[in-house]
This record gives structure tokens, C-alpha cells and sequence, in this order.
């Protein structure tokens, strides 16, 4: 079996931290991040087989319960976005850098799977809401023609629900730029 991610967003963070304990307590999932993001709001990602995460998801759910905002489960996630979402991606040449701005931080990590899907690219960054008034970003790289690919493949997905805000492709960075980025 591949393995999962699920995504729970509240309005809450003393419920989201109770969730959370929840969530674990139902399965064995791995936590990738529980924590207060803005405006105010609480999300959780967590990582494992389809079926632990499923019943995970559901325990989460359950205990949010009024103050769930949002919540989805991405089957056979794309290797690498558990990875981009913890920041320990690694990297090596840049040739060229897509990003992706989103609404939610759920649609960040949805983009950043498309996007990796469907091209030859590697995810550096899933960065979600935090200091960034709710909203997510995905930043990848590889050979410029695989980055636009990418980039477009998540827009296609996506366009209907309107959470891009908006997206750019680099080629040949600065390294200044990279040296910042990466660090």
C-alpha cells in the first residue's frame, strides 16, 4: 500500500491540540505538524498507510467537530511532500524554481502533490499559513521545461476552486536568491 497524507484544519487551537492527540491515539500515523497558524486557526498533517490514515482522518473529525474548517486525504502521495512540508528537503542543483501561492493551507500541500506528479521536479518547500495570514506556498525546482509543467499541471488542477493566488517560474536563479532559499 502507498502511503497517505491527511490534513485537518480548525478554528480552534485548544480543540486542534486535542484533536491532534486524538488522531494519534487512533492509529499509527505519523505527525507532521500540529500547530497554530493564522488567522488564529490550528492545522494538522499527519502521514502513514491509506487505512491508518483513514481512520485517523475520522477520529479527527469526530473530535473536531463544530470547529472543523476543512479537512482532505491525499492517497499515494507524491514521495517527496512529506518531506517539503518538515523542510528537510535536499535539493542539489538548481537550474530553475517554480512557486505557487495559495489560499489555504490545505491547497498548498494538494498543489504541491499535482505539481510533483506531474513533471520531473523536486519540491523544496510546502510552507503552510504560518506568519502568512492563512494563506500556503510550494516552491520546486528542476530543468526549466519540467518546472513549467509542473507549475501549469497545478494550476489546471486547481483553477476551479480559486485558492492560487498566483505562481512564477525562474529560470537560472541568482545565487543569492538560492542561498536564501535553501537556508
Amino acid at each position: 500500500m502507498g502511503k497517505s497524507i491527511g490534513l485537518l484544519e480548525l478554528k480552534s487551537i485548544p480543540v486542534g491540540i486535542e484533536t491532534a492527540d486524538a488522531v494519534l491515539k487512533a492509529a499509527n500515523v505519523e505527525l507532521l505538524t500540529a500547530t497554530p497558524t493564522c488567522p488564529g486557526k490550528y492545522v494538522i498533517i499527519i502521514c502513514g498507510a491509506v487505512g491508518a490514515v483513514k481512520s485517523a482522518m475520522e477520529s479527527g473529525r469526530q473530535t473536531a467537530g463544530i470547529y472543523l474548517v476543512g479537512h482532505h486525504t491525499i492517497n499515494n502521495v507524491h514521495a517527496s511532500v512529506p518531506e517539503a512540508i518538515v523542510g528537510t528537503s535536499e535539493v542539489g542543483h538548481i537550474a530553475s524554481i517554480g512557486v505557487i501561492e495559495t489560499m489555504t493551507a490545505l491547497t498548498a500541500v494538494e498543489a504541491g502533490d499535482y505539481a510533483a506528479k506531474a513533471a520531473n521536479v523536486r519540491l523544496m518547500e510546502i510552507r503552510i499559513a504560518r506568519g502568512l495570514g492563512g494563506k500556503g506556498f510550494v516552491i520546486l525546482t528542476g530543468e526549466v521545461s519540467a518546472v513549467r509543467s509542473a507549475v501549469k499541471a497545478a494550476m489546471n488542477q486547481l483553477e476551479e476552486t480559486g485558492d492560487i493566488t498566483s505562481s512564477s517560474v525562474i529560470a537560472s536563479p541568482h545565487p543569492g536568491l538560492i542561498d536564501k532559499l535553501t537556508n
